[in-house]
């Protein structure tokens, strides 16, 4: 005998099929979703410490720029104490300033030239004369430039011939300004003290402060 299924089986394949295959997207779709979470929170994780990095790192960098602007401070302090203390050092130089440039003139003046003045404003000293002829000006301006420890940078002003006294008794002479530069016991190196003092030659001449005339030149 012949038996034969009338019932819808290929209607019921058909569905558990498609339940099966709604079972898998939904499967698929929540271990999807674990894996999201899992990563997400994996990377909420190292974004969460390594902000407490970035925090840790911005005190750091808040305190050395606090430090930074101490030791900046603290430099210009450092700065302005050595400015006062060269102020100092220069105002108690200057003092011997005066004995230094008489000293110079009396020593670099050659015979036959008469310093008739002299005037310092700050390091610059204006010094104005008679000499006897331009050559004796050249050689106290090649003593002012080499010769001598304190003065520098002679500079000629102004150098005429005129006449020194009335009569008979007056002398054809040059009349010359010159200005010339002091220096600080700092900008040289001082004399040694136990070097033994040089000998005065011919060329060394007291500067008066009035005269008559000019001193007589050397032989």
């Amino acid at each position: 005998m012949i038996k034969i299924n009338l019932l819808p089986h290929r209607e019921e394949r058909r569905k558990q099929k498609k339940a099966a295959f709604f079972a898998l997207l939904a499967l698929g779709a929540i271990a999807g979703a674990a894996v999201v979470l899992l990563v997400g929170g994996y990377n909420a994780r190292r974004m969460s410490i390594q902000n407490e990095r970035n925090q840790v790192i911005k005190g750091a960098i808040v305190v050395l720029d606090k430090k930074i602007a101490e030791i900046a401070t603290l430099k210009q302090e450092i700065e302005a104490l050595k400015a006062r203390q060269q102020a100092v050092e220069d105002l108690q130089g200057d003092r011997n300033q005066p004995v230094y440039l008489m000293d110079e003139l009396v020593k670099q003046t050659p015979a036959g030239v008469y310093l008739k003045s002299f005037k310092q404003e700050g390091q610059k000293v204006a010094v104005g004369g008679y000499a006897q002829s331009q050559e004796r000006v050249s050689e106290l301006l090649r003593n002012l430039a080499g010769a001598s420890p304190w003065l520098e940078r002679p500079d000629l002003v102004e150098v005429r011939s005129t006449g020194l006294g009335q009569g008979k008794s007056a002398k054809k002479v040059v009349e010359f300004n010159l200005t010339v530069n002091i220096k600080r016991p700092r900008d040289k190196d001082l004399p040694d003290k136990s070097a033994k003092p040089k000998q005065p030659g011919p060329a060394g001449r007291a500067v008066p402060s009035t005269a008559p005339g000019l001193p007589p030149a050397a032989p």
